[in-house]
């Protein structure tokens, strides 16, 4: 069997892992095999981090929601299933918009979560 050296092959993943790694602490952005540790870790720590940014804004928005629903005198949870029997579909991400932004919006719709739970 032939050998093979992989020059080029090998320098332009080398030169890809420490691009990568710049500006990590110490060996991680000068050593080849401490780099790509460092790197595959941060690739899992960031794809873990999107789907957890997602989790961490519907809590702000509950919160948000929640916080709003209480000024108005009903639980977060009567509100969500006052607007559920009104058939008004507005996502979290719109409530907590209204909620901070426009209050009298926000108790128009509060009212008519408030009738739909009563009627």
């Amino acid at each position: 069997m032939p050998r093979v050296k992989r020059g080029p092959k090998r320098i332009a993943y080398r030169q890809k892992t420490l691009k990568a790694a710049s500006g990590y602490f110490l060996t991680k952005s000068k050593l080849n095999r401490s780099a790509q540790e460092a790197v595959e870790k941060a690739l899992k720590y960031a794809y873990v981090g999107r789907r957890q940014k997602k989790r961490d804004y519907r809590a702000l928005w509950i919160v948000r929601i929640g916080a709003a629903c209480r000024q108005a005198g009903v639980s977060y949870s009567k509100f969500i299933a006052g607007l559920k029997k009104a058939g008004i579909d507005l996502n979290r991400k719109v409530l907590a918009q209204i909620a901070v932004s426009d209050e009298t919006g926000f108790r128009m719709l509060v009212e008519k979560a408030k009738a739909a739970l009563a009627g």
